[in-house]
């Protein structure tokens, strides 16, 4: 689905968002005939709330979205999408965008409103259109945008379409659109190739498992971004109960996020050299799969016990980020769907980071703010390494007793990373449970935009 702004020479309807605290003000300016006809219909600011007033001749003169209060605009983001979502279709722009305390987030979340996941059922119509408002960077919004509806196809599409076969050729098809390179390997060749962990999470289903190397750039700092693309997730011989697998489509959503994050920074043309690497696989049930007790040798040579074979995302990652650490980035970021705790930590709207190096994590956090991306960071601590080292092998990929489960993923992942100060992990949920304003139910990126945001100052472009 395409996501933009409407032509700026098309005919548009002025679109006049008014607060509650400023309506009184800006009734005051308005037209007998606008006044009489907002009392009749009882607007009055509030959130959300929207009302068409008719010209003479019956036709729409104007429209008004209420803007709220400030607290009601604090229990949330995109708080304009609302007006999106109840405004009858056709053109609008903003008669008075002085109002909006962030034009660029606002109108970001009038084109994320209109996202429609069409490939199996003709979806909704995208609803009300909006010309790009002055003085934003239009051209980027739309990029962002872009990219987010991407994530969110992604992980909007069923394990039966999106394997890893699906998912390579989605990144094949990202690759062409922007002249970026993609390398794979596949299937045995993981072996010969040294990913002995990523093979043994996806040697078990139909469609063989694989790394895929994507990169673009040839000038400036080097970005590596990584993300886990397990397609579906059955738990392995650690089966899950039915009740737990029934997102596990979304279990690619880091592999989605970070492909959603390298066609915004393609998009742009940002001057970096860009690596994008995810392992892409299913991680399913033969007489191949992988066994509780087996111990694996990964890419480093680190040899990791396997006490749950549900605790599978750490184990491709670890291969792709031995590879990544090979090629020395100045900013090395994972990104994935991996721990149930971290869900339970924080919820589904905030992603978990994990950054060693202060000034990283908090270029994130105010990155993250400015780009209405909520982000929330969780310590690497060192304490706990002890959680994660059994007493035959290496790592432990499932410790016992259920405490600190994110960040004892996130340790478990550290260690294949030497410079610890440029990496960043996110430990996301890529998953919208309710609709909410500029975000409809099912899959949805998360720390990207923060990501996006925060690159300028990680990297000095």
């Amino acid at each position: 689905m395409t996501l933009t702004f409407a032509n700026p020479d098309a005919a548009s309807i002025p679109l006049h968002v008014v607060s509650k605290d400023a309506f009184a003000d800006w009734r005051a300016r308005q037209t007998d005939r606008t006044n009489a006809w907002l009392k009749a219909v009882g607007f009055q600011g509030g959130l959300g709330k929207v009302a068409l007033v008719p010209d003479a001749q019956g036709l729409p003169e104007l429209a008004v979205a209420g803007f709220g209060s400030e607290d009601e605009r604090a229990r949330d983001r995109f708080a304009l999408a609302r007006a999106q979502a109840a405004l009858p279709d056709g053109t609008y722009h903003i008669a008075n965008a002085d109002a909006l305390p962030d034009p660029e987030e606002e109108a970001l979340g009038w084109l994320l409103s209109r996202y429609r996941f069409g490939r199996y059922k003709k979806p909704k119509p995208p609803g009300a259109d909006l010309v790009a408002p002055d003085g934003i960077d239009a051209a980027r919004i739309e990029a962002i945008a872009a990219g987010e509806a991407l994530t969110r196809d992604l992980i909007n599409t069923p394990a039966s379409d999106m394997g890893p076969d699906a998912l390579e050729q989605a990144m094949r098809d990202l690759a062409g659109r922007f002249d970026a390179s993609l390398s794979v390997i596949a299937g045995d060749v993981l072996l010969t190739q040294n990913f002995p962990m990523i093979h043994a999470v996806g040697r078990a289903a139909a469609a063989v498992p694989r790394l895929l190397d994507m990169r673009w750039g040839d000038t400036g700092p080097q970005l590596t971004l990584v993300g886990k693309g397990v397609c579906f997730d059955t738990g392995g011989l650690n089966i899950k109960p039915g009740s737990s697998m029934g997102l596990m489509k979304k279990d690619m959503g880091g592999a989605a996020a970070v492909l959603g994050l390298a066609r915004m920074i393609m998009a742009q043309d940002l001057r970096l050299r860009l690596r994008v690497l995810v392992p892409a696989v299913e991680n399913a049930i033969d007489g191949s799969a992988m066994r509780p007790g087996d111990i694996l040798t990964s890419r480093k040579g680190l040899t990791v016990e396997i006490n749950n074979t549900d605790a599978e995302g750490r184990l491709v990652l670890a291969d792709a980020l031995a590879l990544a650490d090979e090629s020395p980035a100045d900013l090395l970021i994972s990104m994935a769907t991996l721990t149930g705790a971290a869900r339970v930590a924080v919820g589904p709207d905030l992603a978990p980071f994990y950054a060693a190096e202060p000034a990283l994590a908090d270029s994130i956090r105010r990155a993250a703010l400015a780009a209405a991306d909520p982000v929330w960071e969780m310590p690497f601590h060192t304490p706990y390494e002890a959680m994660i080292e059994p007493d035959i092998a290496d790592l432990d990929n499932a410790p016992k007793g259920g405490f600190a489960g994110s960040i004892t993923a996130a340790l478990f992942l550290r260690r294949f990373v030497s410079d610890t100060a440029k990496y960043a992990h996110f430990d996301i949920y890529g998953w919208q449970p309710t609709a909410a304003p500029g975000r409809p139910k099912g899959g949805v990126g998360q720390g990207t935009r923060a990501l996006l945001q925060a690159l300028p100052d990680l990297l000095g472009l």
